[in-house]
């Protein structure tokens, strides 16, 4: 994602609404002070490198980690947080690449992108890098939730090769979704204060059905973590309660489980806001139907502060993993060193399947 903050382009442009500079008013007048608050190209340019170092930082220490796994579900989940990392770091990447040099050049929007490819491409990146991590969050939350509560079910196994191409598909769906506007469903504009673009909240019939798929989509992935996430953790907390299972230990799942609900917990918060404004706004401003022209200043404004937070979604998920690894939490509070397995869900096992998950269980 990027950073709303940067000067403005001719404010005549804003007389065009066929083109993507002529959703919203960019003609508001803003003091010497106002304008830096607005726009800092030192604190962009600080605030896309921390990010950008956090997710290289928590890459490294992923691929550290999967070296050292035998244990199939450890790795499969850690397949899905790479993905996540990568998704994250190549957001702050082409986003910064374009809105950065923007703080710096000065250049005019109008004369450097005339046919709004540029525009139409950041558009595109805020999209797709945004939608991606809700969806590859649900994934992860899916993966667990059946490997948890089905844990002897072969279909429920996945390998390295299939995670990736799982992670490929949330790639090509988002990809799919971020070319709509492209392909003729809605419009990517100029955002407020004219440094950004992104989907277009008018309430006309393409614009509104782009907006409401974006934001109810992302929702829905939000939910469904939510739910996979509470029912894994009531599954949990079953198991490590059951007095049968004290012999039998395992960490992992554990681990695993707070890495995802700290994800979740963080999407929610960054996401939530942006989201349920988007439909809001449209379902405000459906009676005025295609008379609508401009956002009002008001809701342009809004849009830059949840877009502001929505950027530390992707600053804050890679220090989810770094600092909620099993190591560290063993650290801060030693006596999470043990924890029971699933094993103990089902006391009574055929003794060659009993055989073979101990022996599963010893490799982990």
């Amino acid at each position: 994602m990027g950073w709303g903050d940067v000067e403005f382009p001719n404010v005549s442009l804003a007389a065009r609404p066929d083109t993507c500079f002529g959703v919203v008013n960019l003609s508001t007048s803003l003091n010497e002070t106002q304008k830096k608050a607005i726009a800092s190209p030192w604190f962009s340019t600080a605030f896309g490198l921390i990010g950008l170092c956090s997710n290289l930082f928590a890459l490294y220490v992923l691929l550290s980690s999967s070296r050292k796994l035998t244990s199939r579900s450890r790795s499969s989940f850690l397949v899905f947080l790479c993905g996540l990392v990568v998704t994250d770091f190549m957001g702050l990447l082409v986003t910064a690449s374009v809105i950065i040099p923007y703080h710096f050049i000065k250049f005019n929007w109008a004369e450097v992108d005339p046919g709004c490819h540029l525009c139409n491409f950041l558009g595109f990146s805020m999209v797709f890098f945004g939608q991606c991590p809700l969806l590859l969050g649900a994934t992860m939350a899916g993966e667990r939730f059946f490997g948890i509560n089905h844990p002897f079910s072969r279909s429920t196994s996945i390998s390295k090769r299939r995670a990736w191409s799982i992670v490929g598909m949330v790639w090509g769906f988002s990809c799919l979704l971020g070319l709509l506007p492209v392909l003729g469903l809605g419009r990517y504009t100029l955002q407020y204060p004219g440094s950004w673009c992104f989907l277009t909240l008018l309430p006309d019939t393409g614009n509104a059905i782009f907006c409401l798929l974006f934001a109810l989509l992302g929702i829905f992935s939000v939910v469904l973590s939510f739910i996979f996430n509470t029912v894994s953790v009531v599954t949990l907390c079953r198991v490590y309660h059951d007095r049968e299972s004290v012999q039998r230990r395992r960490d992992s799942e554990v681990e695993m489980m707070v890495q995802l609900v700290g994800i979740m917990i963080i999407a929610t918060i960054c996401w939530m806001p942006l989201l349920i404004f988007i439909i809001q706004t449209i379902l405000q401003q459906l009676p005025a139907g295609e008379r609508a022209r401009t956002l009002p200043t008001e809701t342009q404004k809004l849009l830059l502060i949840y877009i502001r937070m929505v950027t530390w979604n992707q600053i804050l998920d890679p220090w989810v993993y770094i600092l909620f690894r099993r190591a560290v939490l063993q650290r801060v509070h030693p006596g999470l060193r043990a924890r029971p397995s699933l094993l103990s869900l089902y006391p009574v096992l055929n003794p060659s399947l009993h055989r073979k998950l101990a022996q599963e269980a010893r490799l982990q």
